[in-house]
């Protein structure tokens, strides 16, 4: 059981990390059509590259374990943000199933926040 306990970190950092990656490179494919989202959202599409760059940052960091406290504190934000703007219609069922997953997510980031990288990451 202790052997898990020290990669389960690891494992959580490369699945948030891993999803966040993706989407970030996932919308480099079609920006015009992302930042057409952002804008439906009511944010400004000036923050269509930010919001790419900082999904993949976030995407790399956490995997890497780099900052992982202060990046798994931004990424939980940005979750919440991105559920509450882009996924609050709660009648439709799949806004409604992502509105939770957005919160899941923020919910583990915010583990990695409060108990660290592990002890398998680069800053250690």
């Amino acid at each position: 059981m202790q052997q898990l306990q020290n990669f389960a970190p690891l494992i959580a950092r490369l699945f948030i990390g891993g999803f966040f990656l993706l989407s970030g490179l996932g919308k480099l494919g079609d920006v015009a059509g992302f930042t057409g989202y952002l804008v439906s959202g009511g944010l400004p599409a000036f923050l269509a590259w930010p919001a790419i760059l900082f999904e993949i940052a976030v995407g790399l960091a956490m995997i890497a374990g780099f900052r992982a406290n202060l990046v798994a504190l931004a990424g939980a934000a940005f979750s919440v943000v991105a559920a509450l703007l882009y996924h609050n219609n709660l009648a439709d069922q799949m806004q409604m199933i992502m509105f939770f997953k957005n919160f899941a997510i923020a919910g583990g980031f915010l583990m990695i926040f409060a108990h660290g990288a592990g002890a398998y990451a680069v800053d250690k």
